[in-house]
């Protein structure tokens, strides 16, 4: 019964863990909404961004080697097995990222009105967080309309045969917006540690 050798296990103890750690530090007695809703985005923020830099840093380079070796097993076993497990993850942890985001929003907000409208206008004391959720806001909107509709041409997972130059634009539209990603990834976090730390400089 090692909990370990299995992921909902992991996740499970995981979560465990936690609630010990919160009893063994002291509890205030009071349900901390905003503080929930913050971790449950890191979390799952993790997942999305953590799967981005996967994509950008170990696979395309990875698949992009295994098509230059030809005496090697080439990219099918990533592209087969890995690429499609990695995009469910992805697509879905951009999802639950933006939605837990707007969730801690509203429960940092303490004034009247709502904390994703004070964010998305760039309130004062929002700017920072405001800009974040901007730029997750494009990102999530990359993954959903430019890299999964054509990383499903690439895999051949809409259930559709294409031609070549088809599948090349699909994939350099499928990188662009993951690279693009990938570079508004860095100032989107710095929008969402500065909202409580303030900027570097």
């Amino acid at each position: 019964m090692n909990p370990l050798k299995s992921i909902l296990g992991t996740i499970i103890s995981g979560f465990v863990l936690a609630v010990i750690i919160m009893f063994a530090l002291g509890t205030t007695g009071k349900v901390n909404p905003w503080e929930f809703w913050v971790w449950m985005h890191v979390l799952v923020g993790i997942t999305w961004i953590g799967l981005l830099y996967y994509f950008n840093f170990v696979q395309v380079p990875a698949v992009g080697a295994a098509l230059a070796d030809s005496d090697g097993p080439g990219p099918a076993g990533i592209n087969k097995y890995v690429a499609p497990r990695a995009l469910l993850w992805f697509r879905w942890a951009a999802v639950a990222t933006w939605l837990t985001g707007a969730m801690a929003l509203e429960a940092m907000h303490t004034g009247e009105g709502s904390g994703v409208v004070a964010a998305f206008t760039l309130s004062e004391g929002y700017k920072a967080i405001g800009m974040g959720a901007w730029l997750g806001t494009i990102m999530l909107f990359n993954v959903w309309v430019l890299i999964w509709p054509n990383q499903k041409k690439i895999l051949g997972l809409d259930g559709q045969s294409h031609d070549a130059d088809t599948i090349a634009k699909a994939k350099t539209v499928a990188l662009m917006a993951s690279r693009t990603n990938t570079l508004l990834s860095i100032p989107m976090l710095l929008g969402m540690t500065a909202q409580g730390h303030g900027l570097p400089f």
